[in-house]
């Protein structure tokens, strides 16, 4: 189990003053509480979601080292887990330095998500997340997912079942409602804790706004209002900017990031170093977003033993890092063509040595042509 250190800034308006009851006031800040979740303690938390074909080991390890306080996996079918299918197993294997991690699991289900949380809890994550906030329709149609928000009674009990079979503390991730008329998120919320969830991770939109509109955090200080367990804000945090804004406005007890991660890995350092000095980093470099790019390449051919696959399955990261930089979209269309590391390695060093040699114009044009990272399910 792995505790991540504290680092309170010291200075004339960042002064640790006192500890009391998992609460710390700093001058400067209102008081917010240490946020617990079985043995794993953070302090106004950066966590990377679960995505569907993205926050997968080597992502998770990438974004861990970045600054991500804890990491989800992929979310993972109990009727995958309990039949033995290759891929769901595939999901639940953890490396060691991504701790703390928490594996989700779906269904609808509640005897088949018992078992799959037991044969989850083998892998030794730090807890177990339950998603009923998932809003695609081959999931809402096997009454998984968000389905779940229409029937909260099922809801609490299929929590309370999985807090009785396992011994690793269970989590919920969910949304405000099915829809703008049935927004139950806070008689949800009740009925969770009373279930014995040990946090909530509330995205702020209901089920039938997918992606769609803008997430309403005013919700998050009315939840936490109503419970006394952790509650976890997500939707629509782009920025270190938003990170920041969201503690502030809502007394969030963590904040996690989904899209805005593929878009931008370097997100998390960039949140931990904008809420440790109140400074926002300098983008990063050409030069790093290449390494880094190509680092996430390697580790996902060495996790799945496939070069051809891997790298044309990543192509879903490229709009990201290469966002905002002269002729990116030209050099995205070659990189789509490559069947092999060397010769991404080739293209994207070949990038950056013409914009630095100026034989492309300089790196701070922008190709307003660049597209945006492709649409991923963030359940």
């Amino acid at each position: 189990m792995i505790f991540l250190p504290i680092n309170i800034p010291s200075g004339n308006s960042f002064v640790f003053c006192i500890p009391c009851k998992k609460e710390v006031i700093i001058f400067g800040y209102e008081k917010y509480r240490l946020m617990q979740i079985g043995n794993v303690t953070v302090e106004k938390g950066v966590l990377l979601a679960p995505m569907e074909d993205v926050s997968d080991l080597p992502f998770r390890v990438m974004c861990r080292r970045l600054g991500a306080d804890i990491v989800y996996t992929e979310f993972i079918s109990s009727e995958g887990l309990i039949r033995d299918a290759k891929r769901s197993l595939q999901k639940l294997q953890l490396a060691d330095e991504e701790h703390p991690v928490a594996i989700q699991i779906f269904g609808g289900d509640t005897p088949t998500m018992v078992e799959a949380a037991k044969i989850a809890e083998q892998s030794e994550p730090d807890f177990i997340d339950i998603n009923f906030g998932c809003w695609v329709k081959n999931v809402v149609a096997r009454n998984a997912g968000a389905a779940l928000l229409k029937d909260p009674p099922l809801m609490a009990s299929m929590t309370r079942a999985l807090v009785d079979a396992v011994k690793l503390p269970v989590t919920v991730k969910t949304r405000l409602g099915w829809d703008s008329n049935s927004i139950v998120i806070l008689d949800v919320a009740k009925m969770l804790e009373d279930a014995g969830a040990a946090a909530l991770t509330v995205h702020c939109r209901t089920r039938d706004m997918g992606h769609n509109g803008s997430a309403d955090w005013s919700w998050i200080p009315k939840i936490k209002q109503v419970v006394n367990i952790p509650v976890i804000l997500n939707g629509d945090v782009t920025s270190a900017l938003d990170v920041g804004r969201a503690f502030a406005e809502t007394g969030a007890d963590a904040v996690m990031i989904g899209r805005a991660a593929i878009a931008n890995p370097f997100i998390f350092r960039q949140a931990q170093t904008y809420l440790r000095t109140g400074v926002e980093e300098e983008p990063p470099t050409v030069e790093e977003r290449i390494d880094l790019c190509l680092t996430q390449l390697k580790m996902n051919i060495a996790y799945s033993g496939n070069e051809k696959r891997t790298c044309t399955e990543f192509r879903k990261f490229y709009a990201g890092y290469l966002k905002g930089l002269y002729m990116a979209s030209s050099v995205r269309r070659d990189l789509v063509q490559t069947s092999s590391y060397a010769e991404v390695e080739t293209r994207l060093w070949q990038y950056a040595e013409d914009l630095k040699s100026g034989r492309l114009h300089p790196a701070d044009n922008y190709d307003t042509h660049n597209a945006e990272p492709e649409q991923v399910a963030i359940v």
